[in-house]
């Protein structure tokens, strides 16, 4: 068995002391390039990567790591356009500062529990449950948490989009075109399938209801009851099948409001599937914006949020929260609200004669 490498090993080698060894890998500003240089020349030669980051982030009170916790599975992070774009921006963003990005579920049923057993400096909570057991044990751990995309929790900082604005003009939208018969498709994966009259309405979810009032702060004011369906999930095909309980039925709206653009693609499917032009004889509204909105035809009107600003900034927000935390100082829990746009395209138009 070939004889174990350690930082006496390389100091020995080169000819300087174990410190100064360990200080080129984790100190490089206090040794000179070249004196650097021949120490890491010298690891290479003996297959020496550096000290174990284990030991190391022990002797330091640190891990290196920031978590980002999520409802959906792990799968969301990398097929769903908002959350991939959000993600790409927030390790843009902690790119500079050497922390990592770890995904971690919400789950709770097996027997290691992210939320409670791995390494971090810190937490990002997107769009997740409040109550959720992951949530708690974050808490509990008093690790330093950014919210995004949920309700404002005083002492926490949070960022959030202007859903409830950017949703009221989505609906005034339709209505100054001349609609009147509105459908609502509304996702989320707590909701059950089917119909539902506006009595029996519940969302989950910040965004969710945000945009569900800001919807009705136009409908309403216009005294339109809007028809209501929930999809069971947050599929392409759930959101098909939400829509066709809306559409396939005689009274059916001339416009739809969608929870999200992959929502309204999954909405355009079902029109499609029926024989019903968009928008000549439907109209429909996502949104987010996302890049599916303007590739697909007609492109999608929809309300746009900055996505990669909202990562920029829950990242920021989360770095300063840790460095706060390790100084002692209490944390800046500023709530930050980011503005949307309407964002008008070819997927709307006025209602057809009657």
């Amino acid at each position: 068995m070939a004889p174990r490498v350690t930082l006496q090993t390389i100091a020995d080698r080169v000819g300087v002391s174990r410190m100064t060894v360990s200080n080129a890998f984790s100190k490089p500003d206090q040794l000179s390039a070249a004196l650097r240089e021949r120490i890491l020349a010298a690891a290479r030669e003996v297959g020496y990567v550096g000290p174990d980051p284990a030991a190391r982030a022990l002797a330091k009170g640190t891990t290196g790591a920031v978590g980002i916790v999520l409802t959906s599975s792990l799968r969301f992070a990398f097929t769903d356009l908002v959350a991939t774009s959000l993600l790409g921006a927030i390790a843009e963003e902690l790119g500079p500062t050497g922390l990592a990005l770890t995904l971690l579920t919400s789950s709770d049923d097996g027997a290691v529990i992210p939320a409670r057993d791995v390494a971090m400096d810190g937490a990002l909570v997107y769009s997740c449950d409040p109550t959720s057991t992951a949530v708690e044990y974050l808490t509990r751990r008093r690790l330093p948490l950014v919210y995004i995309d949920q309700d404002p929790v005083a002492g926490i900082p949070a960022v959030n989009v202007d859903d409830r604005s950017g949703a009221r003009a989505a609906a005034q939208h339709l209505l100054d075109l001349g609609h009147r018969r509105i459908g609502l498709l509304l996702s989320g994966p707590h909701g059950s399938y089917g119909l539902i009259t506006p009595e029996d309405l519940t969302v989950d979810g910040h965004a969710s209801r945000q945009r569900l009032l800001g919807w009705r702060d136009a409908l309403d004011a216009a005294g339109v009851t809007p028809m209501l369906a929930r999809q069971a999930g947050a599929t392409l095909e759930q959101a098909r099948d939400g829509a066709r309980l809306l559409l396939d039925r005689p009274d059916r709206p001339t416009a739809m409001l969608c929870f999200s653009d992959a929502v309204a693609n999954g909405a355009r499917q079902a029109a499609e599937d029926l024989g019903i032009r968009v928008p000549d004889e439907l109209s429909l509204v996502g949104f987010d914006d996302n890049p599916l909105a303007a590739q697909i035809r007609p492109a999608l009107t929809t309300v746009r949020q900055d996505v990669q600003a909202k990562g920029r900034v829950a990242a920021a927000a989360l770095t300063r929260a840790i460095a706060d935390s390790r100084a002692g100082r209490p944390v800046t829990a500023e709530h930050v609200l980011l503005p949307t746009e309407l964002v008008v395209r070819d997927s709307t138009a006025p209602p057809p004669a009657a």
